[in-house]
């Protein structure tokens, strides 16, 4: 019965010290990792947001550098600068759209800018419209499309003119400036 007694107690112990190292020493350690892995979590996001920040800091640089030109008298600010012409020929070839015309406006310039306008009439489908400005909006120069007017050919009646064109195309009258920032000097 002693022995039983002393199996007891001995158990007794033994269990009393693993409760007391699982409850009071073992339990803290993952409490304060999983803390820890939080934090890191979070310190990784933040320099994750710091890099795509300077990423799109740096894309923008590039932007204004590819835009700034020295002086009014720049070739990047010229009216009908022959290689923005070039770019967009070369776009719309790409496209397979059919350019009507493209013409020049008088530039408006600004302290700190030039404003170039070209109005211009293509003949597309809409996809490809669509197509055009995206990518005249996503070129490196910078491009805005100051309006656009789709003329889809429902006014003219039938008996006045002949359709010598694929019904799915229509013809787009866009006005379109290039923007070119002057360093200060």
């Amino acid at each position: 019965m002693k022995k039983n007694l002393i199996l007891l107690l001995i158990a007794l112990i033994f269990g009393g010290g693993f409760w007391y190292y699982y409850n009071m020493v073992y339990q803290k350690l993952p409490d304060q990792i999983g803390e820890l892995n939080r934090k890191i979590h979070l310190e990784n996001e933040k320099l994750i947001s710091a890099e795509i920040l300077a990423q799109e800091m740096r894309l923008v640089a590039e932007l204004i550098e590819r835009n700034l030109a020295t002086s009014a008298q720049d070739s990047l600010a010229e009216d009908a600068s022959i290689p923005f012409l070039n770019y967009v020929t070369t776009v719309l070839r790409d496209l397979e759209i059919k350019l009507i015309s493209l013409e020049p406006k008088k530039r408006r310039t600004q302290v700190d800018h030039i404003k170039t306008p070209y109005a211009m009439s293509v003949e597309c489908t809409y996809e490809e419209f669509g197509n055009l400005v995206t990518t005249l909006e996503k070129s490196e120069r910078l491009i805005t499309v100051e309006s656009f007017l789709v003329d889809n050919g429902l006014r003219k009646s039938a008996g006045y003119e002949k359709e010598t064109r694929d019904p799915a195309d229509h013809v787009f009258e866009m006005e379109i400036s290039t923007l070119t920032l002057i360093k200060r000097q």
